[in-house]
């Protein structure tokens, strides 16, 4: 083999001396990396097999069966999933180190096929840190999720809430499905916010909106070994999932360009006809028109305004549909589902809250600050133990860092494990229990400045839409407690409830909240 290898370089010109310095050199090169990778002081990490590397041990549930490596592994932990490196963040304090101490380093985000193509490339949840990201988020921040702003939407939420109220009512004395219920309530308000108007609802146009909008959810969140495996990437094209990404891109692209159209149309009346629609009118379309008028220093067009309306709520609430109406109607599930498996906890809270209203017949958003004390504490601890984004968003390093001693090389991706955050015994007393009462004399809040509950995330990615989302859940919760009486159907123990979990974009109850309500009785 040697005698034709040394002949036909010779043929080919090439000079031996050449050949055998490259050779030196490769090898040089390569022990210099295998060199370098045994100096670095690398996190504890489980072990993995050949291409997928830790994949497989992420399971259908990967919030608990994380927990449960971590307690084997520590709380920082180094997994690879695929070719990506991830640490997994499973306590308070390596948390405050990723979100607050290093929270430069570790503010962009990795890349997601899926997410990128049906958000444009141009949404912010999934946005790598830059100039764009922090302009747009400015623009969330400031002109549609700010207290004012908010607090512009009372009326939509007041009205929403009037109209399940009435449908609960229908229902009483019957069972019927309570998640669904909660589902319509959300997503109407965020429509109505977002879009200016409702597109759920019974007729045919209303279906293909709803699932539209449910394939969307799943795309979005969707495993694409693609990103993990690049090799893999041709697999999407035979399970499907490519399709359906574009044939969903498709149908949400066009749908989108109808809505702006209609509001373009509707600027232009109010225009020739001089009717402003006034500023607490606007919805976030409205809103984003205009900024598209203006200079915000990067460039935003109509695909900015696509991507910001239906991500302003995707996932921790930073875009607007997927989260918008999972985060609400996932932390109004859980609370009603805690409070039915605890129900002396059920009527001690509803008992206070019915002292206060005394007659009113039902709880307005201007009397929450009444009452906001008992519903804070069954939102906390909801919030602990069911955060609706169990596995927050994946960030990655932007550079090499070392965080508790151990070296952190730059495009290394972090997952915070928040699900088992609020689970864990070093910060909880009791951790697995429903217990309300445990914030009573605690200063921790899900604000994202106490990292033993990050709901919403810390720091620059934290969730700009937490007012949003809790003034949704405040006033339904609020109205469902004081308005009715709440067991299960046959007469069945609140302890026999499921508390079953599916994984996805947020973690749901696996089965229906279903349930009976009776009309509480106001006594004069």
């Amino acid at each position: 083999m040697l005698p034709v290898v040394l002949q036909w370089l010779e043929e080919q010109q090439i000079p031996l001396s050449l050949v055998i310095s490259l050779i030196f050199l490769l090898l040089f090169v390569f022990n210099s990396n295998r060199a370098l990778k045994t100096k670095l002081n690398m996190p504890p990490s489980p072990t993995r097999l050949p291409i997928i590397g830790n994949l497989h041990q992420l399971g259908t549930l990967p919030h608990r069966n994380l927990q449960h490596l971590a307690k084997k592994h520590g709380p920082l932990m180094l997994m690879h999933l695929g070719q990506c490196p991830t640490l997994i963040i499973s306590s308070a304090d390596t948390a405050r180190e990723i979100m607050k101490t290093h929270d430069l380093i570790f503010s962009s985000r990795p890349h997601a096929s899926f997410p990128d193509r049906l958000l444009y490339g141009k949404d912010i949840a999934f946005a790598p840190y830059g100039e764009y990201w922090r302009q747009t988020r400015k623009i969330c921040v400031l002109q549609l999720l700010s207290t004012h702003k908010v607090q512009s939407y009372r009326t939509v939420r007041e009205e929403e809430m009037v109209l399940m109220i009435k449908k609960i009512s229908e229902s009483c004395s019957f069972k019927f499905d309570l998640s669904k219920m909660m589902i319509s309530f959300t997503n109407d308000i965020i429509c109505r916010v977002a879009l200016g108007r409702k597109y759920f609802g019974g007729h045919e146009s209303g279906e293909r909106f709803r699932k539209m909008m449910k394939e969307f959810v799943y795309l979005v969140g969707a495993f694409n070994v693609g990103d993990f495996v690049p090799r893999l990437s041709w697999v999407n094209y035979f399970n499907g999932l490519e399709k359906r990404v574009e044939k969903n891109f498709r149908e949400l692209d066009c749908f989108l360009d109808g809505v702006i159209e209609e509001h373009v149309c509707k600027k232009l009346r109010q225009r020739q006809d001089g009717s402003g629609f006034g500023e607490d009118g606007e919805d976030f379309v409205d809103v984003l028109l205009g900024v598209e008028e203006s200079s915000i220093g990067v460039p935003f067009s109509r695909d900015n305004i696509k991507a910001i309306v239906m991500a302003n709520n995707v996932l921790d609430l930073k875009d607007m549909f997927a989260a918008g109406t999972d985060t609400t109607f996932t932390l109004l599930e859980w609370a009603m589902a805690e409070l039915i498996r605890h129900p002396h906890i059920l009527k001690e809270v509803q008992e206070e809250i019915r002292e206060i209203m005394k007659f009113k017949p039902k709880v307005e958003e201007s009397d929450l600050h009444k009452i906001q004390h008992s519903l804070q504490l069954v939102i906390k601890e909801t919030l602990r133990l069911h955060p609706p984004i169990s596995l927050l968003i994946p960030r990655e390093s932007l550079e090499n860092t070392k965080i508790q001693g151990y070296d952190i090389p730059a495009k290394t991706r972090v997952i915070i494990n928040d699900w088992a955050i609020g689970r864990d015994p070093v910060s909880w007393e009791d951790p697995e229990e429903f217990r309300p009462k445990r914030f009573l004399n605690s200063t921790i809040d899900y604000k994202g400045h106490d990292f033993e509950l990050i709901p919403f995330g810390a720091g620059r990615r934290g969730c700009p839409g937490t007012m949003f989302a809790i003034a949704n859940v405040e006033l339904a919760l609020a109205n469902l407690l004081c308005r009715f009486d709440w067991t299960l159907p046959g007469g069945l123990s609140g302890e026999k409830l499921d508390m079953a979990e599916t994984f996805g974009v947020s973690v749901h109850k696996k089965d229906p909240l279903v349930l009976i309500a009776t009309p509480y009785l106001i006594k004069t």
